[in-house]
């Protein structure tokens, strides 16, 4: 479709924006998107016509509000003082969506809207996820020119300290999605063994999940994403054809990638991008999910982020603070180093907003290339990249482009809020460059690489921080526990993180965006989704495996057979079934949700999983021998 407009620009004047929203009457709606503290983000179609009435109250946060009940503010916007204001932000690019199933009578285009980043404004204070995140890099960038200012000679920087003009703080995300048939249930054990054999990596797409990937790319690069790749990633299933020569029974795993951009912008098209690809995927005839673990037994849906750090200086170029001035003697420089020493350091206190569902953790297993421990990897040598895919935060390097210098933090995923995870690395960040301005690079790596029990100068003395070696292979459960410590099970384990660590909380919340009142909404919004989900959604399912582990009739039935049956039994009847005396761990498990005993409810919910893989197991081998 020709003329159509995609994107205006970040900072465009607002009567440039009026003139152009005019001279192109298809848009027919505005509609503000600001972002809770679960990464929800609002949607409404406001007539474009008010919008041209008077933008100004549009900018001035006067014209729209919303009900604090319908998004994610616990105990900030409540009932009894719902109102949320919602001025648009003018600093980013705004994007065109387009209803392909609705065109427009008088111009033959489809209808679009125009959707506008805003902020969240609850008695006269900022509380949304975007706002956070902006106002953290503003404190994070005073801070970092002071101590620029103040220590010029930095070691391994390629430019004095004292030049720098401005910070750039960079980003970018990748999107994993499962696509399958709506409806059709997945062979998950044929999943599983194609997963092992490698069958799907890179395997050349197919019919629908051709033209919409292919579709995905194109439409993305309308909006100068500048998508990298699209292609096949680890998991999936070779698709059936039917009689009328469709494929079906599509059950497939997809990455695309993008370029980066200002931390800010990088966030907000996460959200575009993943809009987009939910819907032509969907005009395709297929379902798409971004769930970190849509399928238990089967590779996870991960999204790298991408964290940079750049220095603009007098002369207008551009200097990538992480990279050595030498990258065939050295891996960093002295901020580089600094940097990922303080987002290792205080990790505990980041994780949280990583993983802060039920569904994030259960992906985060040893075997599927999800990082459980808190360690990095810089390669053998400067001279050799490292891609070690086992650790939670890679230095990614091209040593012919020092420009692509940058740390991969691995823990995330499609639903993570990526607004709050980089403002809390960022703010990690600048503790580590405090710590590291004034030393050398020889002794920050020397820091680094220490082993677990050596004393560190920043890094705890129990602790190692990296690792060359495979995480999984080279180390048992208890040798990874031991040296990296012991990462959460559970939601509610991750959240008592931000009780547990209250100095790396310190660190975190030190730009004043992430305050107390922010971090408590948040936490506790996550625990009310973990118990409800648990009580909901996640122990019904569980019941239903029970039920589903019956007892097989046959003519021919063996010892083995009786054997095998008496532990399914057993582990049916400990799992769901109650008595007068004795209470079933179903039943423990929703009466410690419900009456807020947290920390036994968590506990009892490793052991639900532990002891639902057991009857599964069982049950396999006991219908295996029937026939």
């Amino acid at each position: 479709m020709k003329n159509l407009l995609y994107t205006i620009k970040a900072n465009t004047p607002k009567d440039e924006i009026v003139k152009i929203l005019k001279e192109h009457p298809e848009i027919k709606f505005v509609s503000l998107v600001g972002i809770d503290l679960a990464g929800n983000d609002t949607d409404e179609k406001i007539p474009v016509k008010i919008f041209l009435k008077d933008p100004d109250e549009f900018f001035a946060g006067t014209a729209v509000q919303t009900d604090g009940s319908s998004v994610v503010l616990p105990g900030i916007a409540t009932l009894n003082n719902a109102k949320v204001d919602m001025p648009i932000d003018p600093n980013v690019n705004w994007f065109v969506d387009y209803n392909s199933e609705y065109f427009d009578d008088e111009t033959g285009k489809p209808v679009g809207t125009l959707r506008i980043p805003g902020f969240l404004i609850h008695e006269g204070k900022r509380v949304d996820s975007r706002a956070i995140l902006t106002d953290t890099l503003s404190f994070v960038k005073r801070e970092l020119l002071d101590l620029f200012k103040n220590n010029p000679n930095i070691d391994g920087l390629e430019v004095n300290g004292g030049e720098i003009s401005d910070i750039l703080f960079t980003s970018a995300t990748e999107l994993e999605f499962w696509v399958k048939t709506p409806l059709e249930e997945a062979a998950i054990e044929e999943m599983s063994a194609s997963q092992v054999m490698q069958e799907q990596y890179w395997e050349r797409t197919h019919g629908a999940v051709r033209c919409a990937l292919e579709k995905c790319v194109v439409e993305l690069d309308k909006y100068d994403l500048n998508v990298e790749m699209g292609h096949k990633e680890v998991g999936g299933l070779k698709a059936q054809i039917n009689e009328s020569g469709h494929l079906t029974h599509v059950c497939e795993q997809l990455e695309i990638d993008w370029k980066f951009a200002d931390a800010v912008q990088a966030a907000d098209n996460e959200i575009f991008v993943r809009t987009i690809v939910k819907e032509i995927f969907r005009s395709e005839g297929l379902e798409v999910s971004f769930k970190a673990k849509p399928m238990i037994g089967l590779a996870g849906n991960g999204e790298h982020t991408h964290i940079g750090l750049a220095a603009k200086t007098s002369d207008g170029k551009i200097h990538n603070l992480f990279a050595a001035k030498d990258p065939e003697e050295d891996f960093m420089s002295a901020v580089g180093y600094g940097s990922i020493m303080g987002l290792l350091k205080n990790y505990e206190a980041i994780n949280p907003f990583v993983s802060a569902t039920n569904d994030s953790l259960n992906r985060l297993k040893p075997g599927f290339e999800a990082p459980v421990c808190i360690v990095t990897s810089l390669g053998h040598t400067p001279k050799i990249p490292s891609r070690n895919r086992t650790i939670l935060a890679g230095l990614i390097r091209d040593l012919k482009n020092p420009m692509a210098t940058r740390f991969e933090l691995r823990a995330c995923n499609p639903y993570t809020n990526t607004y709050l995870v980089l403002a809390a690395a960022y703010s990690a960040i600048l503790d580590g460059i405090k710590f590291a301005v004034n030393r050398s690079s020889v002794d920050l790596l020397t820091e680094l690489s220490k082993k677990a029990g050596q004393d560190g100068s920043y890094l705890e003395k129990s602790r190692a921080y990296r690792s060359e070696e495979d995480v999984f292979e080279d180390f048992t459960a208890e040798e990874r526990d031991s040296m990296f410590g012991a990462p959460p099970a559970t939601v509610w384990e991750n959240m008592e993180a931000l009780e547990k660590y209250p100095a790396k909380v310190k660190v975190i919340t030190a730009g004043g965006a992430l305050r107390s009142q922010i971090i408590k909404s948040f936490k506790d919004g996550a625990l009310l989704r973990w118990k409800t989900e648990l009580i909901s959604r996640i122990l019904p399912e569980m019941r239903n495996v029970v039920r589903k582990a019956h007892r097989i009739e046959t003519d021919f039935r063996t010892d083995q057979d009786s054997y095998n049956w008496n532990k399914i039994k057993a582990a049916r009847e400990y799992l769901a079934k109650d008595s007068i005396d004795k209470k079933s761990l179903f039943t423990r498990l929703t009466n410690s949700l419900t009456n807020g005993d947290f920390e036994t409810a968590s506990k009892l919910q490793v052991e639900m999983y532990d002891k639902i893989e057991e009857l599964k197991k069982l049950y396999d081998e006991y219908s295996k021998n029937m026939f």
